[in-house]
């Protein structure tokens, strides 16, 4: 398939610059996977499409403020690095800018000194290992030096740094948040629960290879990078039962989507553990676990147009993207929500009619850079 198979047009005003007072107020296309129906809501209507023996599956993982912004020893030369995935012994994988300033053992300081780091390697895509020094735990250090890695195309400045955290964001590691979880809150998380749904928590760390830009023309050819994800024995179980009982499993983004069907058995076994997944989903692919998918409005071209265009077909999503742009529904990571469902499966909600006037929260999946973007997250 070639990548323009995934392009559409879409108007700039449309990219959501600020996230919604608040979190459940976004609007929420709904889709029907096989029929390309649609309808409209906003986010809490969410419990009219969930059932009780459902499971949902969240991405607990939790951004990292992983910009820091220091000086090359000796020259003074200004040094942004966005903190990818961490290696062992101090040493992490890092997108540098500009890269040509930062060549094997170029020493850059952050923070007058409280943080040092020395480039070791350049590894794949020019990315520089860098190996850090300093006094003290590096998670203080972090929390000190570094600023949350908002994707680009967020101009505008994040007053509450909160907002780009899930509200069970838990285990340290992403570089970018996994945005469909965005439109959550507690209470309404206590309300899926409390109507038998059960909710497993799955670990993927974010990084920047789900939202590098597609370089190739035949998407066959392109090659994603690896991201870390844990599955806990007790996790694995919810999903397990929610299977072998009828249950749907119903994804939060397409972080929770690409870890259940990296660690599931072909006949969709969830498996405990935790690895490395490369895993690439585009239309032809065969769902092993997954059922259904709540996401954001990605990017044009974006490896994540392609995995839910494999969940619900091509046309049925730039379709479905088509009538959010003429409806105005806001995009990419603040922006509005999805569902991909099959409505005739069961039981029908009762839609009714839905309020608001379309000025809402939102998703998406992504991060980035130089390095491309495109974030849930």
């Amino acid at each position: 398939m070639n990548v323009k198979d995934f392009d559409f047009e879409l108007p700039q005003e449309l990219i959501a610059q600020d996230p919604l007072e608040d979190r459940s107020s976004s609007r929420l296309l709904v889709l029907d996977k096989k029929t390309g129906e649609i309808e409209h809501r906003t986010f809490r209507d969410i419990l009219s499409y969930l059932r009780k023996g459902d499971c949902l599956v969240i991405n607990d993982t939790k951004v990292i403020p992983a910009r820091l912004f220091g000086v090359k020893e000796g020259t003074e030369a200004k040094i942004e690095i966005l903190l990818l995935k961490r290696r062992e012994n101090d040493i992490w994988e890092t997108l540098v800018k500009p890269g040509k300033k930062a060549k094997i053992g170029t020493v850059i300081t952050f923070g007058d000194g409280l943080l040092t780091g020395t480039v070791v390697d350049i590894v794949e895509e020019g990315n520089r290992l860098i190996q850090f020094s300093y006094e003290g735990i590096f998670e203080e250090i972090l929390d000190r030096l570094g600023q949350m890695p908002l994707p680009p195309y967020i101009t505008h400045q994040l007053k509450d740094q909160t907002r780009y955290q899930t509200v069970y964001a838990k285990h340290e590691g992403s570089a970018a948040a996994p945005t469909a979880g965005l439109h959550f809150t507690k209470d309404l998380l206590a309300e899926i629960e409390a109507m038998g749904v059960a909710i497993a928590h799955v670990t993927l760390h974010v990084g920047l290879g789900t939202f590098r830009p597609v370089k190739v023309d035949e998407i066959e050819e392109h090659h994603m990078h690896s991201e870390f994800y844990i599955v806990d024995e007790a996790e694995a179980k919810k999903v397990n039962d929610t299977k072998k009982n009828g249950g749907r499993i119903v994804c939060v983004g397409t972080t929770s989507c690409r870890t259940v069907e990296s660690a599931s058995t072909d006949d969709g076994v969830l498996k405990a553990g935790s690895g490395w997944t490369e895993i690439f989903i585009y239309p032809g692919y065969r769902f092993k676990t997954l059922d259904c998918l709540i996401t954001n409005f990605h990017l044009p071209e974006s490896t994540l147009v392609m995995l839910v265009s494999a969940l619900a077909g091509r046309e049925h999503v730039l379709n479905a993207y088509e009538e959010a742009i003429r409806e105005r529904y806001r995009f990419f990571s603040f922006g509005d929500a999805m569902f991909i469902t099959d409505l005739h499966e069961g039981a029908v909600p009762d839609v009714g009619e839905q309020n608001g006037d379309g000025d809402q929260a939102g998703d998406g999946d992504q991060v980035g850079n130089e390095a491309g973007e495109r974030t849930e997250k």
